[in-house]
């Protein structure tokens, strides 16, 4: 009953091809998973990888996107996704958690849950939202440090280390694209330019800088909500939408509790919800049944 319990996929296979997908033709789209089901479903409909953003899981921790989480609770709650999927997970590891130091960890630790790459910006601890004003940036030399730390504790050459740069919102497009080539020749594997604004500043960023780009279309930000096409006709190898499932999920649960306080049952509500014949296909519950009744009905002879 291999893939019942957890993924078939190695994570060593996983990062492969998620490093194999960053220099194909084909961009690789990555929805964000806000629970491990989620993740399942994400890999049926048929997109090529998993996003795991500090964002979502900060909020459904009830807690806003300030660096407030932990690498303890982050990497518990990532290894719980890569577990239930045979898609590469990118996760976001916001500035690292610490000093250089702290980011080198942070890369032995994710190895070890089965990430397939992480993502590191250039933000002063404690960080900010992407598309929230105030933002602050750390010198780029002490950026590159800790990039470097992170790339001399990576174990798996296949493992993605991508650098996030804030700095188009404080400084301008120039000065990304400046801290973008140092980042680059730092070690950095892939580029996660944040809160560009327009579809000329995509085109703008992709001309000036030649390794792998990965773009955010997360929604109510400061980035036009590009077409993943368009994207990859412009060149960019990665798209993530980062809060996406959240929102969604969480707008039809405060319509659903609304619709319960005022009418006082959820009868008009079944037509939203996932079935439970859906959510039991999902689960897979007929193979786990098969995997137990093969595992425990059995006698032993006397003999033995």
């Amino acid at each position: 009953m291999s893939g019942l319990i957890s993924a078939t996929t190695s994570a060593a296979d996983k990062r492969s091809a998620f490093r194999a997908s960053l220099i194909s033709e084909k961009i690789t789209r990555l929805p964000g998973a806000i629970n491990p089901l989620t993740a399942k479903l994400i890999q049926e409909i048929g997109f090529e990888g998993v996003y795991v953003s500090g964002g979502a899981f900060s909020a459904a921790l009830g807690l806003p996107d300030i660096g407030l989480t932990t690498l303890t609770e982050v990497a518990a709650h990532s290894a719980q996704i890569a577990r239930s999927t045979d898609l590469p997970v990118l996760v976001d590891a916001d500035t690292g958690f610490g000093e250089p130091m702290s980011a080198a960890r942070t890369v032995t630790v994710f190895e070890d849950a089965g990430l397939a790459g992480l993502h590191l910006e250039d933000q002063v601890n404690p960080k900010r939202c992407g598309h929230l004003d105030g933002k602050s940036l750390v010198p780029t030399d002490e950026m590159v440090r800790r990039l470097r730390a992170a790339v001399s504790a990576r174990r798996d050459p296949n493992f993605v280390i991508c650098a996030r740069t804030d700095a188009a919102g404080i400084d301008g497009i120039d000065a990304a694209i400046e801290r973008a080539k140092a980042y680059a020749d730092a070690g950095a594997d892939l580029i996660f330019t944040e809160a560009l604004h327009a579809h000329a500043d995509f085109e703008n960023f992709r001309a000036a800088v030649d390794i792998p780009l990965l773009a955010n279309m997360t929604e109510f930000g400061k980035s036009a909500l590009i077409p993943a096409q368009a994207l990859e006709s412009i060149g960019y190898n990665a798209v993530i939408y980062p809060v996406t499932t959240l929102r969604l999920a969480m707008g039809a649960i405060e319509r659903g509790l609304r619709v319960i306080h005022e009418e006082g049952t959820q009868e008009t509500l079944l037509g939203e919800m996932q079935t439970r014949s859906r959510l039991y296909e999902l689960l897979e519950y007929e193979r786990y049944n098969e995997f137990d009744t093969g595992v425990f009905n059995f006698t032993l002879s006397r003999s033995q």
